[in-house]
């Protein structure tokens, strides 16, 4: 089916896709490992793949693993971002090896039938289970200040079952807040690009605020979009600035649909119970956060009836600008977000 709505602010909230997903056969499951939601219906997947069903590249090229009617289940096993090459014991002198050929294995991609390039394709995070360890690294000339911090650090992680914070050390623990930091569709060329940076068809976007209970809008760009997702992290700061978060593989479950009718956009949107997101990239903070509130105008007029001169201002009173991701020099990423208390949407 396609998702009938000619505005993404209609649909799209966690509440609103579990309540799409009620008429789907479903089970009961309490696993906390995600955004604190416990004892919810969860709908079966309709299929499941397995963390060797991957790749680190973007392209037109990379078939799909398998094709689903839009409105689908799909669960999924993600690698943490080495894919391997560390485990929870690991050293500084694994990190000195560390090879950045299969770095960001993406599960999928998945081909969504009838999506087709001008369309948007809505995702949702219906849950995520994060596995029982992960990791943090300073990997050498890697990183928003790779200048200073030159040596390798490794980090290891035990995540506990049921767990809401990782034991950072013996005093400082952090949330545990898991979100996939890549998600995406094939960009319209045939060439291999790698996952890294950002780019307008999703990739490294390593935006913390995309947890479970949210739905990221992504523009379409080659028939059956061809969807992926990976680069899983357990924790992480706006930002990521050392290079990496604590990096854990883990269990997703997603409903992926295609938004009938939807207004155009040029890069990945997202929204949760609470506000609308919009991203953007680009090779400076300033750049990326011009074309952020410009998105955001956009948004608003097209969206909410309001003048382009209305939403600049709501845009300076109600908007929050986020810096998302640095980690990728030159390429930053910026978001911003705008309440929905504000715009009384329920």
């Amino acid at each position: 089916m396609r998702l009938s709505s000619a505005r993404l602010s209609t649909f799209g909230t966690a509440a609103a896709l579990v309540a799409v997903a009620g008429a789907c056969t479903s089970h009961s499951d309490s696993r906390i490992n995600g955004n604190a939601t416990t004892g919810e219906s969860i709908p079966d997947p309709d299929v499941v793949l397995s963390a060797d069903q991957t790749h680190a590249r973007w392209s037109s090229a990379i078939p799909p693993v398998v094709t689903v009617e839009s409105g689908a289940i799909v669960e999924v096993r993600t690698m943490e971002a080495s894919d391997g090459q560390f485990e929870l014991g690991s050293t500084a002198s694994d990190v000195e090896t560390l090879s950045f050929d299969p770095i960001h294995p993406l599960t999928g991609p998945v081909a969504v039938e009838g999506a087709l390039p001008g369309d948007v394709l809505a995702v949702t995070l219906l849950d995520i289970e994060v596995d029982e360890w992960g990791w943090a690294a300073i990997v050498p000339g890697f990183g928003f200040l790779a200048d200073r911090f030159t040596e390798p650090v490794y980090m290891g992680f035990e995540i506990d079952p049921g767990a809401t914070h990782i034991a950072f050390n013996d005093r400082i623990s952090v949330p545990l807040a898991p979100f996939p930091g890549v998600m995406g569709v094939a960009p319209a060329t045939d060439s291999m690009l790698a996952t890294i940076p950002p780019r307008s068809n999703g990739g490294n976007m390593d935006n913390r605020h995309m947890v479970e209970g949210t739905t990221v809008y992504f523009p379409v760009f080659v028939e059956g979009a061809n969807f992926s997702i990976g680069d899983t992290h357990a924790a992480q700061g706006d930002g990521e600035v050392s290079g990496t978060a604590i990096e854990a593989g883990m269990t997703i479950r997603y409903r992926i649909e295609i938004v009938e009718g939807a207004r155009p956009i040029e890069e990945p949107q997202y929204e949760t119970d609470e506000y609308y997101g919009v991203t953007a990239f680009a090779t400076t903070l300033d750049e990326a956060a011009v074309k952020a509130t410009s998105y955001m105008i956009d948004y608003l007029t097209a969206e909410h009836g309001l003048t382009p001169e209305e939403a600049y201002i709501l845009c300076s009173v109600a908007g929050d600008l986020k810096i998302s991701e640095v980690v990728d020099v030159p390429h930053m990423l910026v978001s911003m977000h705008m309440p929905k208390e504000v715009l009384g949407i329920d």
